[in-house]
């Protein structure tokens, strides 16, 4: 078939259903010059072999992105990644982005809700609200989500090891707005195997974390059919030092370990595998990050179809997030990363992606100000609405160094994953070291390179200037925990301490046999109980992971 006829097949049935279905954008294509931007780019050769290698957005293997007419139907969601001190500081911030056009929330939560702890833990001293919200209850989710009807909004969620409790606050929350839980969007990051290779924001061994994370897949696929149950995470592993290629072979061996996970608990391949989804990184390599894009994508489907033997579509496709590198960014010359942040976002529009963080330019010596968040949410609507890239599906496809590119990209991590299959698969690497230790090698040659010069950042180790620098925003104010406190003690005090002492013995019961344990989360946290008493409770049954040297 030639590519001509190939082109013709697609339009007819594909992209026809998909056009029903969405409407584009009411926009003429073309550049300044008044030349047409074709809806897909053809090359000039009109051989078979290219047509096949290639294909179409929408097709397998979807390397050219997993829908037909991508942006010119819809934008990406643009999220900005915020969450800081207490729940009703935070609401402020989230409310002033949906004023901005932000279409999707996102929420960074503080170390002792990551780790499931609440705020007046003695271990949580110290450390309430400063890296994210501090979420102890329901009622502080109540307050997090003020005047934001969860029915109208996407909402992500980084958060891992008590990821099913948070989950549970949330459906609650909206449930008591009037929500139809069946209706509700977002994304839970959901990823414990990355935390044990990158992160280390685990709580429990890797068989009771493997069976939360099934029972969220299982629960969601009845319950909640639009929420991504999982956020398998290659962001990580690249901030922690790795390279494109390590990143995607790890985020997708990863993948694979869950996939199997399920499988081994019951679960049916085609009933689950289209609320999967993935986070990656943006770094500043343009071309190589827009190939990884496309060779990941690529991959996954080969995978569920050829590997997993999944017969939806929806199975086959790498839906993603992406987020800017937030390791690019430098104290020195902070405006510098505008530039940077704009690059690195436009390597994931251009690879393709469903759902976009930009980083502001001052996190690298601050919380980000209310303007550093805006000129970084502007970066991606000026991307979205003025640069073009978005007016024609995968605009590089056909690029001999982009096809180049993909290819050694999909070839180098395939190596990977056979290595890691010839293991057991990702979680006997990780228990290895072998991740681990690929990405901290990788990440001392990459400082190497930068300490010698051969890597050049600019205002770090070239171009520099004498400026004057200060951490004065990074204080977080003290009061902040002692209210979080007080809010849990009247919380303690005005619940019905029956029913809390039957429903965590309920818990003890169900964690040491195999039901499902998200219907009674969403029970225990709409009667009072905390994340922290839940997830202490689940140490007592299951203990605690510790991480041994390699």
């Amino acid at each position: 078939m030639t590519l001509k006829d190939a082109f013709q097949k697609w339009q007819d049935s594909t992209l026809k259903k998909t056009l029903e279905k969405f409407k584009e954008r009411k926009k003429r294509f073309a550049t300044s010059s008044e030349i047409e931007i074709p809806r897909v780019a053809l090359p000039a050769d009109d051989g078979p072999d290219y047509a096949e290698k290639l294909g179409f957005p929408g097709e397998y293997p979807f390397t050219r992105g997993v829908q037909p007419t991508m942006y010119r139907s819809r934008f990406w969601t643009m999220r900005q990644y915020a969450g800081f001190s207490t729940a009703e500081e935070s609401n402020k911030r989230y409310r002033f982005l949906l004023d901005q056009g932000q279409t999707g929330l996102s929420v960074a939560f503080d170390l002792p809700t990551q780790i499931g702890y609440d705020a007046d833990d003695p271990i949580a001293q110290g450390e309430v609200g400063k890296v994210g919200v501090s979420i102890s209850s329901i009622r502080d989710m109540e307050q997090l989500f003020d005047r934001i009807p969860l029915d109208k909004v996407s909402t992500s969620m980084t958060i891992n090891a008590p990821a099913g409790v948070l989950l549970a606050m949330y459906i609650a929350v909206a449930k008591r707005q009037g929500a139809d839980m069946h209706q509700l969007r977002g994304t839970i990051q959901n990823d414990i195997l990355k935390e044990y290779v990158a992160r280390g924001t685990y709580i429990f061994p890797p068989a009771p974390s493997m069976r939360l994370i099934t029972d969220i897949f299982s629960f969601c696929a009845q319950e909640v059919p639009f929420w991504n149950t999982i956020s398998i995470s290659g962001y990580h592993i690249r901030e922690a030092g790795s390279t494109a290629v390590q990143e995607v072979a790890f985020t997708l061996a990863n993948g694979i370990a869950y996939v199997e996970a399920a499988i081994k608990a019951g679960l049916d391949v085609d009933s689950f595998a289209g609320q999967l989804s993935f986070f990656f990184n943006a770094h500043n390599n343009l071309l190589e990050e827009v190939a990884k894009f496309r060779a990941a994508r690529r991959m996954w489907a080969r995978i569920m179809r050829e590997r997993f033997k999944a017969q939806k579509p929806s199975s086959w496709q790498l839906r993603f997030h992406t987020q800017t590198a937030g390791s690019t960014l430098t104290a020195q010359q902070p405006e510098n990363n505008v530039v940077r942040v704009t690059l690195q976002a436009l390597s994931a529009v251009l690879g393709g992606t469903q759902s976009l963080h930009t980083n502001s330019m001052d996190e690298a010596l601050w919380l980000p100000t209310e303007k550093s968040v805006r000129v970084a949410l502007r970066t991606q609507q000026v991307i979205a609405y003025e640069s073009g890239v978005a007016d024609s599906v995968d605009p590089l496809a056909g690029s001999y160094l982009i096809e180049h590119l993909t290819d050694e990209i999909e070839k180098g991590a395939l190596d990977y994953i056979r290595q890691i299959d010839e293991m057991g698969g990702a979680l006997q690497s990780i228990e290895r070291g072998f991740m681990q230790n690929e990405i901290q090698n990788a990440a001392y040659a990459a400082q190497q390179a930068i300490e010698k010069g051969e890597q050049v950042i600019v205002g770090l180790n070239q171009f520099a200037v004498d400026e004057v620098l200060t951490l004065e925003r990074l204080k977080v104010d003290p009061s902040i925990e002692l209210g979080q406190r007080e809010k849990l003690k009247k919380l303690r005090e005005s619940r019905e301490q029956k029913v809390v002492k039957q429903l965590l013995g309920k818990l003890v019961e169900a964690a040491k046999g195999t039901e499902n344990l998200m219907p009674l989360f969403i029970e225990c946290v709409e009667h009072d109980i905390t994340l922290g008493e839940i997830c202490n409770t689940l140490r007592g049954v299951w203990g605690e992971y510790v991480a041994e040297g390699f």
